[in-house]
């Protein structure tokens, strides 16, 4: 992001050392579930939870031999985690942390916009009800038609806007969703009730039908809510 153009509370959420711990907050709540289940043992969780941690210069570092930016970080994170490290990521593939992660970023970038758009509706209602009886000319055609007050001009923004507030939450509602479902979303390696349990604990949707990826629609709606 262009720094001059990004204000903090949005750059803070899109900055690469949070994209990590977006990422290792994922990789211990597959872990966490796989111990509940047996498949990591009790103390290797212990050891994940009170040793991982990010470097974002090391994980450049490794990703210069590894050319992929999730190996680099599993290596990273499993570095700092000592032999227990070997437990992370078990049966993953990179889009589960990828997307997942990315799930939980706009969710928390489009909840500030959904703070931000109900500031402007309370502004514009606050200063239409000020303008209730101010006149101006209305127009049509680009003509001085009927008068008019700039209070319902402002009115009718006011509810544009809050349109768009509603199909920006329903968009930002329907982008919480990730996939714990291996390379190619066919649970080769995984159970569906462990994606259901990690991403309940982490507060996301399931994919009902993912591939290697989220079904990108959903961002696309996203991306359209934001536009209009």
């Amino acid at each position: 992001m262009i720094g001059r153009y990004t204000l903090a509370e949005m750059g803070r959420i899109w900055a690469e050392a949070e994209r990590f711990e977006h990422m290792l907050r994922v990789e211990i709540a597959v872990a966490r579930v796989q111990a509940a289940r047996g498949t990591v043992p009790a103390s290797a969780l212990a050891a994940i939870e009170r040793r991982a941690r990010v470097d974002i210069d090391r994980i450049a570092e490794i990703e210069q031999t590894t050319d992929h930016d999730v190996i680099a970080f599993v290596s990273q994170v499993a570095e700092s985690v000592g032999v227990e490290g070997r437990y992370l990521h078990l049966g993953l593939t990179s889009s589960d942390v990828l997307d997942t992660a990315m799930a939980l970023q706009l969710r928390a970038a489009g909840q500030l916009l959904v703070r931000d758009a109900d500031r402007l509706i309370e502004a514009i209602v606050r200063r239409a009800r000020a303008e209730a009886m101010t006149v101006m000319m209305g127009r049509t055609h680009s003509v001085h038609a009927e008068p008019t007050t700039f209070g319902l001009k402002l009115a009718g923004w006011a509810f544009e806007v809050a349109r768009g507030r509603t199909r920006l939450a329903a968009a930002i509602d329907e982008i919480a969703t990730g996939k714990i479902s291996g390379p190619v979303g066919t649970y080769s390696l995984l159970d569906p009730a462990l994606e259901a349990e990690v991403l309940a604990a982490l507060e996301l949707r399931v994919d009902p039908v993912s591939t290697q990826v989220v079904q990108r629609d959903r961002h696309a709606a996203l991306l359209a809510a934001i536009a209009v």
